[in-house]
């Protein structure tokens, strides 16, 4: 953005250039490491529910059958009510971090999430622990749309899709971990308290930490350049060449400024429905109702669909954790295929990759079969999950992208609220056969909105791809 300065003189602080000239390095690395860190105890929440399934019904506080939206005695709650607070979070405060700043975002919304979920550990009556997941949701609902923003508007265009995905192998490092967590504590009962509590309470631990990990981090350059704030946004992209050039040693090279800079512009809600945006935005849409069905309805009920397999509950649980080790793996493909694939293909392929998977686990007979399969499904779904965070923030404009991602990824809320009760009506009539075919629906979904209708995005400025 070209300004005046003090003496009347026009200067070219060239912001987005110089963010996307900014070469590989250790500084980058940890700045983006800094907000993953919030990522991963979001997943470590996203994912806990179905590790701890079996805990919650040996205590007697929910069921597996389920009598409805309303029943709030069955498990299906437990994992609907978290979805509904995201949903509320994702649909209706996206603009917040548009307006007020991702760091604000950042700040506030895990000292809500470590409270909420301190809640949940203590609690004993079913409807105030689906309360309380509600509220959990919502502060971690407003972290993902935030996280993908703030990651999407500070990485360099050649390496973008290689630092978000790549920041997801960390963050999927949630799942086995929890995981691991579940299969030592679920079957217990430390000092006479159920082992399932110490395993939500350890999430409400971390969140307090990575609270004082971020509260350090700087405000977007971008979203301060979209603001009219110029001068900060300079500051703060010359501390970030700085560090750099002193890690390096070298002096980077100067900008293209020929580039143009955001325009100060706040956006409206309305936008993502314009002419340019709402074919985006319609397919998105489609892709984050379909998603949850691979991602949650499979991993979330892991234990139980292999106690249907034949296992009792404690190989459950282990066979479960050997499955998901493949997830922070799949993240690590993303990575490394980031810039070598372009990222809607490798949507579409996982897509159908967790179809075929999902087959063979359902008609699987044998216990390395069945692991294996399943090991397959982990991988697919944190490949798929990798890549789509990144998609979804580089294809709307800086004025809108929390707004925007947020709208869509409601949609994922949606899906995610009815897969736990379908789900387990579908194992209760069809059995894993009948879940499954559930998947392979949602995952055609996936591949005719994103094949045919999805942009393509490797190697293009966030401006080109979003003007």
């Amino acid at each position: 953005m070209s300004v005046h300065d003090d003496t009347g003189m026009t200067q070219n602080y060239g912001i987005l250039a110089r963010i996307d000239r900014l070469p590989p390095s250790r500084h980058l690395t940890g700045l983006v490491a800094r907000i993953a860190a919030g990522g991963w105890f979001e997943f470590y929440e996203l994912f806990m529910p179905g590790f701890i399934s079996i805990g919650l019904v040996r205590a007697g506080i929910f069921t597996m059958s389920n009598r409805g939206l309303l029943d709030y005695h069955s498990f299906a709650s437990f994992l609907g009510s978290f979805f509904f607070g995201m949903l509320l979070s994702t649909a209706l405060f996206g603009f917040v971090s548009d307006r007020f700043g991702r760091r604000s975002v950042f700040i506030y919304s895990m000292v809500f999430y470590s409270i909420a979920q301190l809640f949940v550990a203590i609690l004993t009556d079913p409807l105030m622990i689906d309360l309380a997941r509600l509220f959990a949701g919502f502060a971690v609902g407003m972290q993902l749309v935030n996280n993908d923003s703030y990651l999407s508007e500070l990485t360099p265009r050649s390496k973008r899709g290689r630092y978000m995905t790549g920041a997801y192998i960390f963050v999927l490092s949630a799942i086995p971990i929890v995981a691991l967590f579940a299969a030592i504590l679920v079957p217990l009962d430390p000092f006479g308290i159920s082992g399932w509590r110490f395993v939500v309470a350890f999430g409400s631990v971390g969140g307090i930490l990575v609270w004082s990990i971020q509260r350090g981090l700087k405000e977007s350059p971008r979203w301060l350049e979209a603001h009219g704030r110029v001068a900060e946004a300079d500051a703060i992209v010359s501390e970030i060449e700085a560090s750099i050039e002193t890690e390096l040693g070298v002096k980077l090279p100067a900008p293209d400024l020929s580039i143009p800079d955001v325009a100060v512009d706040t956006g409206a809600w309305r936008e993502m429905f314009s002419k340019f945006y709402l074919p985006r935005t319609l397919m998105l849409c489609v892709f984050q109702f379909a998603q949850p069905f691979a991602v949650f309805g499979f991993t979330a009920f892991v234990p139980v669909l292999l106690m249907k397999h034949g296992f009792t509950i404690v190989h459950s649980l282990y066979y479960s954790m050997m499955i998901v080790l493949l997830a922070p793996v799949g993240a690590g493909c993303a990575a490394h295929f980031a810039e070598r694939i372009e990222r809607k293909w490798q949507l579409v392929l996982m897509a159908l990759f967790i179809s075929i998977s999902g087959t063979v686990f359902a008609l699987a007979i044998s216990v390395p079969l069945v692991v294996f399969s399943g090991a397959c499904i982990a991988l697919g779904n944190s490949w798929l999950t990798a890549t789509f965070h990144p998609y979804a923030a580089e294809i709307f404009p800086t004025r809108i992208r929390a707004r925007a991602v947020g709208f869509t990824f409601s949609w994922s809320r949606i899906g995610s609220i009815f897969v736990g009760f379908w789900v387990s009506d579908l194992l209760a009539v069809y059995g894993p056969g009948g879940v499954f075919t559930m998947i392979g629906i949602a995952m055609l979904a996936i591949m005719i909105s994103i094949g045919v209708f999805g942009p393509k995005t490797n190697g293009s400025s966030l401006e080109v791809l979003s003007p």
